[in-house]
């Protein structure tokens, strides 16, 4: 009997870990920066921990209105769910391409948006390569990249808002990418149409970016930038839309991005086929039909928003004004321990942001909703504060 002698080669990207039995497993090493996306506490696990009936989630900024009534109707005839979904997403396409005037080449879909950032990091980041963007801001810009192998670079943001010059400063012969929030998640602030512009013409050609336009249908100020109108004359740009805000189809995931034709192509190549299901592309076109339902959307979340800021500022509490359906709030004290403190009386909330320890991010829910989450807030910040 031969006896081989065998040779393991551990690469310095990757990291070995024990598992039970004696197991050795590798795994790769950028997972060490990387932390699993943890979601907001379902409404069934808090009723389950705290024993209380009655609760009001203001964590996710889902729309608190639901779904058109379309919506629901389509549900009532599926059909053919023994086959595959229709991979070009053909109809959803055709309204989309109507609806921004743009051609259908120029549109890629995606099982919400998080998985087109997710295609964009594979067709534009390789080992190394920088990735920009400000902080805080969406999570998935970070991760995405890094999982990669890119390198991100985090600008702090400048009033709130995300610094732009900041950006062009970093920008080096390893740009790859840059991500825009607009409006950026947390503090739902924007950048105007001049700002953006003369940020385009600033920015490399040969560097992608991408405007992240998740709240696109909430923002209400005149200065926001029709970014549609700016593809023409820069190719290098990806605006990012979904219907899982404003349209109510969280649950669906449907998100688009919208490009020069170059670019959706190359995107193409990473796109998981059948990536939208057969539902999700049915509801998301019936809730495109639907222009009433969204109108009362964004009448509704800037009613009740108008009523926070008037609530707010007689209670003196300070907040960030917001162009989304979410708003911060300035706890004076720790953020994630005010947010305990409201689990505990019924109100989800998002804390724990980089730079942002003492702010809370609360969804927009409906007018009672937000009255009820006054009262407990003055009682935590205002009334804690005497005691």
């Amino acid at each position: 009997m031969k006896f081989y002698k065998i040779r393991v080669i551990i690469h310095s990207n990757v990291i070995k870990k024990l598992i039970k039995g004696g197991m050795t497993m590798y795994f790769r090493k950028i997972l060490e920066e990387i932390k699993a996306y943890v979601p907001g506490k379902s409404i069934e696990e808090i009723q389950r921990e705290f024993n209380i009936n009655k609760i009001a989630k203001l964590a996710s900024n889902e729309n608190p209105y639901g779904c058109s009534q379309g919506v629901l109707q389509c549900l009532n005839d599926v059909k053919n769910i023994e086959e595959y979904p229709d991979n070009n997403c053909t109809k959803l396409r055709e309204m989309l391409a109507q609806k921004h005037n743009i051609k259908e080449t120029q549109l890629i879909f995606g099982d919400g948006s998080v998985e087109i950032l997710s295609m964009i990091s594979q067709v534009f980041i390789g080992p190394d390569d920088e990735v920009i963007t400000c902080t805080p801001s969406f999570s998935s810009y970070f991760t995405q990249a890094k999982l990669m192998g890119g390198k991100v670079i985090g600008i702090p943001l400048s009033n709130d808002v995300f610094d732009l010059k900041g950006i062009i400063n970093k920008i080096t012969d390893r740009t790859k990418l840059i991500y825009i929030g607009n409006p950026n998640n947390p503090t739902g602030t924007i950048i105007t149409v001049d700002e953006q512009l003369d940020f385009l013409k600033s920015v490399p050609k040969n560097i992608a970016v991408v405007l992240d336009e998740a709240y696109y249908e909430y923002v209400t100020d005149k200065q926001y930038p029709n970014s549609i109108s700016f593809l023409n004359e820069f190719e290098n740009i990806i605006i990012l839309r979904t219907f899982s805000k404003a349209y109510g189809l969280a649950g669906f995931r449907v998100g688009y991005g919208i490009a020069s034709e170059e670019m959706v192509v190359e995107l193409n190549k990473v796109r998981n086929p059948f990536n939208v299901s057969t539902l999700a592309q049915n509801a998301a076109c019936k809730a495109l039909m639907d222009k009433e339902f969204i109108e009362m959307v964004v009448k509704n979340n800037t009613q009740v928003l108008n009523y926070m800021y008037e609530q707010l500022d007689r209670l003196d509490i300070s907040y960030i004004s917001s162009q989304t359906n979410f708003i911060m709030i300035d706890c004076r004290r720790n953020g994630m321990k005010v947010s305990q403190e409201l689990l505990e009386r019924g109100f989800i909330v998002r804390p724990g942001f980089p730079l942002m320890d003492d702010y809370i991010r609360v969804s927009i829910g409906t007018l009672e909703q937000m009255k009820e989450f006054i009262v407990v807030l003055d009682r935590l910040i205002n009334e804690g504060e005497k005691q």
